[in-house]
């Protein structure tokens, strides 16, 4: 059970229906938990949304955006995370295959050097902080540096949903493998 309540429109004051008609919008319907519960806090929300959709509209190639967001799902053993971008990971180009390999892919033939560079860089950022020239180095001969601060935002922003969907307790819902 969640550590807060999920909101639905009708929880909140006519002032914040303005975030539910914009979850429907830019979201799935029905509303993800997390941001059922992060409806909570409904300005903050609203900012997070607009985080959200500028890292969506980067230049970085939505492929590599979904596997370093899947690697920190599986570094930080994030089932809801997992669970919600495996189906954008598809959509975005990565295989079956590769969705099965992701928590091994230092090892997996799955992937390119390009994208084993990529999830390093999530890996290392995940797990360590600080990141190692050498793995910096390996994900730069890759990028520009507009795409390189994209993807470090990116892996930034997908380890603080971890931790958020971590403390709040987020379930999973229905219909996710």
């Amino acid at each position: 059970m969640a550590r807060v309540k999920y909101l639905d429109r009708s929880d909140s004051s006519d002032a914040d229906h303005a975030i539910f008609d914009r979850l429907e919008r830019e979201r799935k319907v029905p509303t993800a938990n997390i941001f059922r519960a992060l409806a909570n806090a409904p300005l903050i929300l609203d900012e997070f949304l607009s985080y959200a959709n500028a890292l969506r509209a980067s230049e970085l190639s939505p492929k590599l955006r979904e596997l370093a967001i899947l690697t920190v799902g599986h570094c930080t053993g994030s089932v809801y995370e997992i669970a919600h971008h495996q189906s954008h990971g598809l959509k975005a180009g990565i295989s079956e295959e590769q969705l099965n390999a992701v928590a091994n892919f230092e090892e997996s033939p799955s992937f390119d050097a390009h994208e084993r560079a990529v999830m390093a860089l999530a890996k290392e950022s995940t797990l360590a902080v600080n990141v190692s020239a050498k793995t910096w180095n390996a994900v730069a001969a890759f990028h520009s540096e507009r795409q390189l601060v994209e993807l470090v935002l990116t892996i930034a922003w997908y380890n603080s949903g971890v931790r958020i969907m971590g403390a709040l307790d987020i379930e999973l819902e229905e219909g996710y493998r």
